[in-house]
């Protein structure tokens, strides 16, 4: 039962509590704060709500509010007292609201930290996941109003409301008391809880898109009267793509005796329909496009795709317009794909959708694009349309204001009909949550990217998102941790593509090649040797080879268990008048596909010279292919440390499926030696990733025994203060050791030397050899510029470095030198953290000096990072082999460079206030290794997007 109000302050409205969520149909609902100003629509829901849910919620018969119910629904002080509700159309559909309450369960205010919790949801939406979604929100609301448990009383018949608690994930007890179910949840995040929130994310989100690509019924709106225009031509490709659904013109200029257009009905309103219209595609002028997503919200449109142009991409005026199309649409519960956009194509054969300005809707396969650029999808299409390719789906969203490439990818996960995806990104607009959705993705499918705008520094017109500050390669590196083959071009795109979704993927690195030109074979290998495969010396068939000679070879090279892939080279034949010769392609294709079809499972690829018809019978599908099985069952898994799925019995078993999947249907070919093997090259980085993602790393428990996590928190709270400055602090040498050695990470210390007394003094107090730097950040770590004296064995070498320290480089006031006992020899390495707003905490390694700072030869990894991500960390610069014995050199004691990285991981991943810190230079020894400087920087820790309830982004 409620308890009666207290009167307490009352704050301002939190608008920030505000959000967009997608519900477990797909559809969209906005979740905000219920106002004084919600009299009205509170009754009227209320009104709407049966017998049974009413009783439900107040133990006893309660046909109507009264109005001291009504104002005590709607009168909060935001802090003790919280309602929500979601709402479409501006109508209530539920409500939620929590009280504060004392140990007695009395209305209490803070520091008491429990409150009751009812929810009431409209009849007519339940089992849409609304008291689900409301339940994140409020359970996060509470949690920053320092509300620690929520305590609720069921009716034991209420089984979905039970339901909902006992599913969430959190942490709860439950007792019978009275007649009614008492739960009480603790609201803590907990591992269980997030993996639910995400399996519910991905199914609504995957949903959604769903929604949009298999419609029942498509409304085309501003069809013309008159053949060509947008609108006419997306209805005659629509008609000519044979969709199985519905379809209708809509013009409001039509006559009102035009009855058809095209052979389909022709209406001047959604209005005039008098049935269900699932999808609308919109191409009027965007001043009469409000007008046309309101006649689609009021008629119960699901989804829209608007090819309208003039918003962003025309600058701030444009973008206002956007946002508040946006607003409009999922006010009525509907998902947009667009503005300026160029369309989407399901072929299905139970939908066969082309509502896309493509003149030609491609043939079906099973490679899933998505683009944010028009151009680029046309060029796209045309690209894999000439190679034979075919494709499962196409979503071009031009300004992306709703649908994203994350959205792609939640839907891509699920679809039985998509074996690989392409993305096409100009912008990101939560980095974090695309890592992670590609990572679950990938674990499963291939995900190939290509970025556009990497150097411009700002998003393209149009794309108003979060801008990240995080250099281009770390992206590049954090999207290869997460298992993207990331691409430089559209046509690598396309290469890579055609091989992952033909072929099965490779073993291992080693490759045969074989073929009928010496020339051709050697450039292939050469070509292998530089994407880092290991080939092995060309077979050469000689120009006189026939297509059997071919066939034969491949299915030995097949056969062969030395090798992994195979390379087919082929030239036109020379004929006895030396003229060339293109042969029968078809002839070829036949014997290379037999070939394959008949051996073990390995990728095959073709490159041939201007040999007729090889690349069309080539990419001709084998009766043999078949689908890949449907990830569904890893959905809801929860995830190891990485991100990674957790590995179970049916992942297992797919997993070992997609080592050894269907014969190839179509083998890829290519114009160049270059192109075949980089898209082969991309496949083996990606097979040997996946086959790693299937037992993710793990954080070593040791961290938990050696690191105080309580004393470091009470450090930062103590150094931050009580109003900590929002842009941050740096820390001293000696905060940062203090800091850092709560993780198990100690600095050697430094001792100021202002002039050569105290110089010698604290050398005596450390003990010789020592080490004389300056810390002026102009000449911080710079021993080329004479910044740093070492091996200073006495008071003599000291005073003699002191001396020269300030006849070159200036007064010891501007230098500000410190002495430091010397460390074992080794390599000098740096290592870093850093928070990006966007991206989250990264973790960086490189070795100091030239090779990090001039050559950019720096690795990064996400955080937490896991012992596999550390290990890998820095195996995978280039400079790499100087920490392994490199020339002769003593190999440096890696393992202990790995903890180094793993507690600095765990530092900044257990308190966010730590947005960057620098150990460098780190030297690593043969035995051990020492940190030899250090600067932290705290600040108020960013919001985690990634942590809070499932919302859609609001740009």
């Amino acid at each position: 039962m409620e308890p009666s109000p207290e009167q307490s302050p009352h704050h301002a409205y939190p608008d920030h509590w505000e959000a967009d969520v997608v519900l477990r149909d797909g559809g969209t609902a906005r979740i905000r704060p219920i106002t004084t100003d919600d009299a009205e629509r509170l009754v009227s829901f209320y009104e709407q709500v049966s017998d049974e849910s009413k009783y439900y919620r107040f133990f006893a018969p309660y046909p109507r509010l009264s109005d001291r119910d009504v104002h005590r629904f709607t009168h909060h002080d935001y802090v003790d007292r919280v309602g929500l509700a979601v709402t479409i159309g501006g109508e209530f559909i539920g409500t939620v609201r929590f009280d504060r309450i004392n140990e007695q369960g009395r209305p209490a205010s803070a520091p008491a930290d429990e409150a009751e919790v009812a929810f009431l949801v409209q009849d007519a939406h339940q089992g849409r996941g609304v008291a689900s979604a409301l339940l994140e929100h409020i359970a996060a609301v509470a949690r920053e109003r320092g509300i620690r448990r929520f305590a609720a009383e069921v009716l034991p018949a209420n089984n979905k409301m039970i339901k909902v608690f006992r599913d969430a994930g959190y942490t709860q007890q439950r007792s019978f008391e009275d007649g009614s179910v008492h739960l009480t949840l603790d609201l803590e995040p907990t591992e269980k809880s997030l993996a639910v929130q995400r399996g519910r994310e991905q199914r609504a989100e995957a949903r959604s898109v769903q929604r949009l690509l298999a419609p029942g019924s498509v409304a085309v709106i501003g069809t013309g009267r008159t053949p060509g225009g947008v609108g006419r031509t997306v209805l005659r490709n629509l008609l000519a793509a044979g969709f199985t659904g519905r379809a209708y013109a809509v013009n409001r200029a039509f006559d009102e005796g035009l009855a058809t257009l095209d052979g389909v009905p022709a209406h001047r309103s959604l209005g005039e329909i008098g049935e269900q219209v699932d999808l609308a595609v919109i191409a009027v002028p965007a001043h009469r496009v409000p007008e046309a997503v309101a006649d689609c919200g009021e008629h119960g449109v699901q989804g829209l795709v608007v090819l309208s142009a003039g918003y962003a991409e025309q600058g701030s005026a444009g973008r206002e317009l956007q946002r508040e199309l946006v607003r409009q649409a999922r006010s009525y519960g509907m998902r947009i794909i667009g503005p300026n956009a160029f369309g989407i194509i399901n072929t299905a054969e139970s939908v066969r959708l082309n509502a896309s300005l493509a003149p030609e809707s491609p043939a079906r396969g099973r490679i899933g694009l998505f683009t944010q650029s028009g151009a680029i999808g046309i060029a796209l299409l045309s690209g894999l349309h000439r190679r034979g390719a075919g494709l499962s789906s196409f979503i071009s969203a031009g300004n992306r204001a709703d649908v994203s490439g994350n959205d792609f990818l939640q839907y891509s996960f699920e679809d039985p009909d998509t074996d690989v995806a392409l993305l096409y990104l100009e912008s990101l607009g939560n980095p974090r949550k695309f890592t992670r959705l590609a990572r679950r993705t990938a674990a499963v499918k291939p995900v190939v990217v290509v970025k556009g705008a990497r150097h411009s520094g700002t998003n393209p017109p149009g794309h108003a998102v979060p801008v990240s500050r995080i250099p281009d390669a770390t992206v590049s590196a954090l999207m290869r941790q997460a298992g993207v083959i990331r691409v430089d071009t559209v046509t690598e795109m396309v290469d890579a593509g055609l091989l992952l979704a033909g072929q099965p993927l490779p073993a291992g690195p080693r490759v045969a090649i074989l073929g009928n030109s010496e020339s051709l074979g050697l450039l292939t290998y050469d070509a292998c040797l530089a994407e880092g495969l290991r080939p092995r010396p060309p077979r050469d068939l000689t120009t006189a080879a026939s297509p059997q000679d071919f066939r034969d070879a491949l299915a030995a090279a097949l056969a062969d268990g030395t090798c992994d892939a195979v390379i087919v080279t082929a030239i036109p034949w020379v004929g006895e008048n030396g003229e060339a010769e293109t042969g029968d392609g078809e002839v070829l294709a036949a014997a290379l596909r037999g070939a394959a079809a008949g051996g073990p499972a390995k990728p095959v690829a073709v490159v041939h010279v201007e040999i007729g018809g090889l690349a069309e019978a080539l990419a001709a599908a084998s009766s043999t292919a078949a689908p890949r099985t449907r990830p569904t069952t890893l959905a809801a898994q929860p995830h190891g440390p990485s991100g990674a799925p957790a590995r179970t019995e049916t992942a297992t078993r797919e997993a070992e499926e997609a080592e050894h999947p269907a014969r190839p249907g179509r083998i890829p070919a290519y114009p160049a030696a270059e192109r075949a093997v980089r898209a082969l090259a991309e496949a083996v980085k990606y097979a040997q990733w996946r086959r790693q993602a299937a037992t993710p790393g793990k954080v070593p428990e040791f961290l938990d025994e050696t690191t105080d996590e309580p004393g470091a928190a009470a450090l930062i709270d103590t150094l931050l203060g009580a109003a900590p400055d929002p842009r941050g602090r740096p820390l001293t040498h000696d905060e940062a050791r203090e800091l850092l050695g709560r993780y198990g990470i100690p600095v050697r210390p430094t001792l100021p030397a202002p002039d050569p007394g105290t110089a010698v003094a604290a050398a005596a107090r450390l003990g010789y050899p020592v080490a004389l730097k300056t810390t002026a950040p102009h000449l911080r770590h710079r021993a080329d510029l004479g910044g740093v004296r070492l091996d200073l064995a006495d008071e003599e070498a000291l005073r003699r470095a002191y001396g020269e320290f300030t006849e070159l480089l200036g007064k010891p006031a501007e230098l500000l030198p410190v002495v430091q006992s010397m460390a074992p020899r080794g390599v000098d390495t740096v290592v870093r953290a850093s928070i990006d707003a966007a991206a989250g905490a990264i973790l960086s390694f490189g070795l100091a000096g030239a090779p990090s700072e001039l050559l950019g030869d720096t690795a990064h990894r996400l955080v937490p990072a896991t012992d596999r991500d550390a290990a890998e960390l820095i195996r995978s610069i280039k400079a790499a082999p100087v920490l392994f014995g490199w020339r002769g050199s003593a190999p440096v004691d890696t393992p202990a460079l790995e903890e180094l990285l793993l507690r600095l991981s765990r530092l900044v991943d257990d308190h966010p206030e730590v947005v960057s810190v620098a150990l460098e230079p780190v030297v690593v020894a043969p035995q051990g290794l020492t940190v030899l400087g250090a600067s932290v920087r705290l600040a108020p820790p960013p919001p985690r997007g990634d942590l809070g309830p499932r919302r859609l982004p609001s740009y």
